[in-house]
């Protein structure tokens, strides 16, 4: 799975991260190697940002590059979720349509088939684009991202009983009382099947999640080293749950646009070979420390406000140099 032709800057027992262009980085990848891809690359944005985007008018012939790669490298059950936000127009209270466009581009032009849209629920996100949100009252906020679901065939590898969430309370109370077996008004027939204890609830397509740490291993690592963390993170939860719900143990997970390498922390938690490649060496120093943090459990104590994650964070081996 390792790149042959270059060094990585940091590795694992079980991954490696890369300095470089992705487009080059993926050439060295073997065809059908790849379980899973989950990225998140920068958004097509009418004002530019320091980790770099990409205009919208270009975005979708810039993405096509990277996506035949992709389809390339995964195996044929594998699959690509694509973290992919929206923007407005320009100077106007309307939404570009560009993540669409792309959409239909990697279906039709790269031959990806969409198992099914997943959608992350940012209830933390800001109220933006302040002129139409803040000043002018004319939009509401935006807090929900797309993630799309692509696949190389129309089964790839999954299965929903690898991310059950918990029942709740009223599930609870019907499985200890029973269900009797009847028609709804709405024509479906629940039958006494429905009653059986799978271990949890199917859970949905929407992924409700923040993304406002600011006291985690991570940044406070980064903190007192002196390194400006990636300004562009997403909450582990969402590589978590995609990479739980399409591999098993040892499978190997990539993330071409790693940034902070969020995807790789998590796939070396579940004990997934993994793959990091980000253009910005910065980032990917920085990134060391989701694998091996330089502050302590007392450090973080000091904030009671520490993310979630944190613990398991200080748990990882340490980064191989």
């Amino acid at each position: 799975m390792i790149i042959p032709s270059k060094k990585p800057v940091y590795k694992t027992e079980l991954g490696a991260a890369y300095v470089g262009d992705a487009l080059d980085l993926l050439k060295g990848v073997r065809t059908d190697s790849v379980d899973v891809i989950f990225t998140s690359p920068p958004y097509a944005l009418h004002f530019k940002k320091e980790y770099g985007n990409v205009d919208k008018d270009k975005y979708v012939e810039w993405f096509l590059e990277f996506a035949k790669e992709f389809n390339r490298v995964l195996k044929p059950e594998g699959s690509f979720f694509l973290n992919i936000g929206g923007s407005y127009n320009k100077g106007h209270p309307t939404k570009s349509l560009y993540h669409f466009k792309l959409l239909v581009a990697l279906v039709d032009k790269v031959g990806f088939f969409l198992a099914q849209e997943l959608f992350w629920h940012n209830p933390a996100k800001l109220p933006v684009p302040a002129q139409w949100v803040t000043v002018t009252r004319q939009r509401v906020k935006d807090s929900v991202e797309y993630i799309f679901w692509l696949c190389k065939t129309e089964r790839p590898k999954a299965s929903n009983l690898n991310v059950l969430a918990p029942y709740s309370k009223d599930m609870e109370r019907l499985l200890k009382k029973g269900y009797r077996a009847k028609e709804r008004p709405s024509g479906h027939k629940i039958t006494g099947k429905f009653k059986r204890d799978k271990g949890g609830a199917i859970p949905s397509n929407l992924l409700e999640c923040g993304n406002n740490s600011a006291n985690d291993a991570y940044i406070k690592s980064c903190e007192k080293a002196g390194i400006k963390p990636h300004p562009a993170r997403f909450p582990w939860n969402l590589p978590e749950f995609a990479i739980k719900l399409t591999t098993d143990e040892g499978d190997l997970v990539l993330d071409p646009f790693a940034g902070s390498n969020t995807t790789g922390a998590v796939a070396e938690r579940l004990k997934r070979r993994w793959l990091a490649f980000e253009i910005e060496e910065i980032y990917l120093e920085g990134s060391k420390f989701r694998f091996w943090p330089i502050v302590s459990e007392d450090d973080l104590a000091e904030d009671s406000e520490a993310d979630e994650g944190i613990r398991e964070q200080l748990s990882f081996p340490a980064v191989r140099l």
